[in-house]
């Protein structure tokens, strides 16, 4: 049973994580238009270099600079960003040192690709530093200037890691610009306005790596969120037919009688051919089905609310993006 009871409004940054292969942007992507529902301006952010978002919307390689790229249901505004380390770096170099055109010659040297590339932790304090700098920003008004901001980061085996920034600039400086930056950032990342969303498939990997995942981040004081199970595919047989697979007790003379009766074989021996062709798909539907309620029932063990959403039978086009985000706005995931 999927739990719908969390109240995810105190919110602003939702970090979406999973396994490679589990539809990890696609996810991302459908709960920032889920947000953005109503009215609502929200900001899509990607930082692995991998121009998913343009892919999964449709468009153009995304350049670093915030873009709105959909109109969300009752007419709220999906932003994206594709985060560039060493634009970020830039930034951050005018932000602290004044010393922008000095990056710039630095990064002609290659000094800035040598610095990330020695203190990888560095590199993530840029991308998570630019996300959560968008998450704190205010107009003129003191308005928040997005209601959301959803992060694609990268994927479960690195999660903690990457949102750990404190402890990651750790050995970079004990004092000054950087340090204070990085606890700035942490500040967010571990604070109740974020969330970490686990994405999986009821798959046996997909699932202990969640749970590995969910257990290696609240070790860390980082807030893990909800846990999406994505492409889930309905049974299409009662229950008493699946058991009755499993346990090799299903009827294939009365499965041929019916597919004669139909008028689906030809005769006697064409109905029994196709009866247990078809048992052979039967069983493994079946065994496909009790493994997907085994994880199911793991997944409880995490004590994360749960949403599931659809196998889009004709895949993730923008059309199937709306559905997915309306799905979850339906189990309460926005």
């Amino acid at each position: 049973m999927v739990d719908r009871d969390t109240d995810w409004d105190g919110v602003r940054l939702h970090v979406v994580t999973g396994k490679g292969g589990t539809g990890k942007t696609t996810v991302a992507a459908a709960l920032a238009l889920a947000l953005a529902s109503g009215g609502r301006k929200v900001l899509l952010v990607e930082v692995e270099g991998r121009q998913g978002i343009a892919q999964v919307f449709d468009l153009p390689p995304l350049p670093y600079e915030e873009r709105r790229i959909a109109v969300a249901p009752g007419g709220g505004d999906v932003y994206a960003l594709a985060v560039d380390p060493e634009e970020a770096m830039l930034e951050y170099m005018e932000m602290f040192y004044g010393m922008r055109r000095a990056g710039r010659a630095l990064t002609r040297m290659g000094i800035v690709d040598f610095a990330t590339t020695v203190a990888p932790g560095f590199r993530d304090v840029l991308v998570t530093g630019k996300t959560t700098e968008a998450v704190r920003r205010k107009d003129r008004s003191g308005r928040r200037v997005y209601d959301a901001v959803v992060l694609d980061a990268p994927p479960t085996g690195r999660i903690t890691r990457f949102l750990n920034v404190t402890q990651e600039v750790a050995g970079l400086a004990k004092v000054g610009p950087i340090k204070n930056h990085s606890e700035l950032v942490a500040g967010v990342l571990k604070s109740p306005e974020t969330a970490v969303h686990f994405v999986t498939l009821l798959e046996e990997m997909p699932v202990q790596e969640t749970l590995d995942g969910i257990t290696e981040l609240r070790s860390a004081g980082l807030p893990s969120g909800g846990v999406f199970i994505n492409m889930v595919r309905e049974s299409l047989l009662p229950q008493a037919a699946l058991d009755s697979a499993v346990k090799g007790t299903f009827d294939v003379a009365e499965l041929a009688l019916g597919l004669k009766a139909a008028g689906l074989a030809d005769g006697p021996d064409d109905a029994t051919e196709i009866a247990e062709a078809l048992l052979e798909e039967v069983v493994e539907h079946a065994r496909r089905t009790e493994l997907e309620h085994r994880e199911r029932a793991t997944l409880a063990e995490a004590g994360a609310p749960r949403y599931e959403l659809p196998l889009l039978a004709d895949g993730v086009d923008l059309a199937g993006l709306y559905e997915l985000a309306e799905t979850m706005r339906i189990q309460g995931a926005a």
